[in-house]
């Protein structure tokens, strides 16, 4: 295992002086509990701080880059910024789902790809890398791998409610997402959809989620609108 760890330092660009503390970011709690640990040695510790400092730091970075956003919109866009889907972009980004230590039941249904894992995983990195190096090594880490392609990833995330305004706008005819296949065991699920507008499929998308799916559709349905500009 300590071998994989070390790719992940060679791909994440940071070299840990305490080891475990990467070890403990990547040891989830199915894994903790199938192996008889104390609770407290999941990465759960490391999220709650890593999930601290990166409010902060994007927080830090929305007041510096937007100086005239007022603090509603500052709020509501840096909850888009570090939402689960988002993190768990960022975490696929880097394949960090390979790297986790995961119980048996957890990895038979599908935990590396859950988002919901991920997310957490990522936090849990930003805090060992935060104890191990620092607020400046963790600052640096989080604009290196969360804060990056950030009007891409909020395209992606506001998708549905963009592509809506953006058709109600140009009275373009209305939207209706329609799921046209799945397939996979129930744990391991994923949905294609279509979505039209009017009576023409403007794109299409698949997910682990009907809602995901959704997204996706919608947002190769703006890039297409974008390019017929």
């Amino acid at each position: 295992m300590n071998s994989r760890l070390k790719e992940l330092e060679q791909k994440i660009g940071y070299s840990f002086r305490d080891f475990s503390l990467l070890k403990q970011a990547m040891m989830h709690s199915s894994y903790t509990n199938e192996k008889n640990l104390p609770k407290y040695r999941c990465n759960e510790r490391l999220e709650f701080l890593g999930d601290a400092v990166l409010e902060l730091v994007s927080s830090e970075f929305l007041y510096q880059e937007s100086p005239q956003m007022p603090e509603g919109q500052l709020t509501k866009t840096r909850a888009s910024m570090v939402c689960e889907p988002s993190l768990a972009m960022c975490a696929r980004d880097i394949g960090l789902g390979e790297y986790l230590l995961l119980g048996k039941g957890e990895e038979a249904t599908g935990g590396r790809l859950r988002d919901s894992v991920t997310s957490d995983a990522m936090e849990a990195l930003i805090g060992a890398v935060y104890l191990d190096g620092g607020f400046t090594s963790a600052k640096e880490f989080i604009h290196q791998f969360v804060l990056t392609d950030l009007e891409d990833k909020k395209l992606f995330y506001d998708s549905k409610t963009i592509l809506q305004e953006r058709v109600q706008a140009e009275k373009g005819g209305g939207i209706r997402y329609r799921l046209v296949g799945e397939e996979g065991p129930d744990h391991q699920k994923s949905f294609s959809v279509e979505v039209l507008i009017g009576d023409t499929v403007f794109g299409t998308g698949t997910g682990r989620t009907k809602k995901a799916a959704e997204q996706q559709a919608a947002y190769k349905a703006i890039l297409r609108l974008q390019k017929r500009k």
